[in-house]
């Protein structure tokens, strides 16, 4: 069967680029502060499907244009045209969205969010969905969904951004969509670290080099587990992980690893 390669998808609501096994998404709209279409959502959404069946991507990184990460839903292109839509158009336009964090999740590369600037709404969501967040000190993080009268369960929040910062924060984030400071984000656990403005990529490419160096397969099965242990017993992830920890018991990288301890080496993964 052929395999599918990043570095040949062409989207075109997005800057794409693939290079040394990490694939930047960059969000391209810096007059605006990177806001989304109905199109780019899709385009997201079907690009994280697809990263399931490459072998040239081993981690993610997602980043906006201009200073800002990304200022959600576009406001005359999306928010005006739901004004209009029937109860099925907007049905459908949710279930969209929520599949954008659903291909996140379930697309076995690490994620890694470089958060700078504007950060709200679906911005806000993406980069909670994400699997590491790095925030420049300037960054603005908010939730706002409230403040548009709609309520803060969107795209997965109330399930996901709890987990992360803890209910009673996220519920204050949620209920009364103020901004989160990058200080606070980070005192909180939504960030893994902050740095100067224009220099948060580089904390992204760092993490990022060192995930594509290490076990690709493994990582995948830690995301995997990271995923499906959120509602399951303690009894039941205990059996979960050793099935999957047999599974990676049997790759080869695990094997070099070994060899490269008896060796007094330091192991060079191959992702298999």
């Amino acid at each position: 069967m052929h395999k599918l390669k990043g570095a040949d998808f062409k989207p075109t609501h997005f800057l794409w680029e693939v290079g040394n096994g990490v694939a930047t998404i960059t969000i391209n709209r810096p007059e605006r502060k990177n806001p989304l279409t109905f199109e780019s959502y899709a385009e997201m959404r079907d690009t994280f499907h697809k990263l399931q069946y490459v072998d040239d991507v081993k981690v993610v990184i997602m980043q906006g244009a201009g200073g800002n990460f990304c200022s959600g839903g576009d406001v005359h292109e999306i928010i005006g045209p739901l004004t209009e839509m029937d109860v099925a158009g907007l049905l459908a336009f949710t279930r969209m969205t929520g599949s954008l964090v659903k291909e996140m999740r379930n697309c076995p590369q690490p994620i890694i969010a470089s958060v700078e600037g504007i950060c709200t709404g679906a911005g806000a969501i993406i980069a909670m969905a994400s699997d590491f967040r790095y925030g420049a000190t300037d960054a603005r993080t908010a939730f706002l969904f409230v403040r548009v009268g709609l309520a803060g369960c969107d795209m997965g929040a109330c399930a996901i951004l709890p987990r992360i910062i803890g209910q009673g924060r996220a519920s204050e984030l949620l209920y009364t969509g103020r901004v989160m400071t990058a200080d606070e984000g980070k005192a909180w656990g939504f960030f893994n670290d902050l740095a100067d403005p224009g220099e948060v990529l580089d904390l992204a490419k760092k993490m990022a080099e060192r995930l594509a160096s290490g076990p690709t397969f493994a990582h995948g099965v830690t995301k995997k587990c990271l995923h499906q242990e959120w509602n399951v017993s303690i009894e039941q992830a205990l059996e979960i992980e050793a099935e999957a920890q047999a599974m990676c018991m049997q790759t080869e990288d695990f094997r070099r690893a070994y060899r490269a301890f008896v060796a007094r080496e330091k192991p060079v993964f191959e992702g298999n």
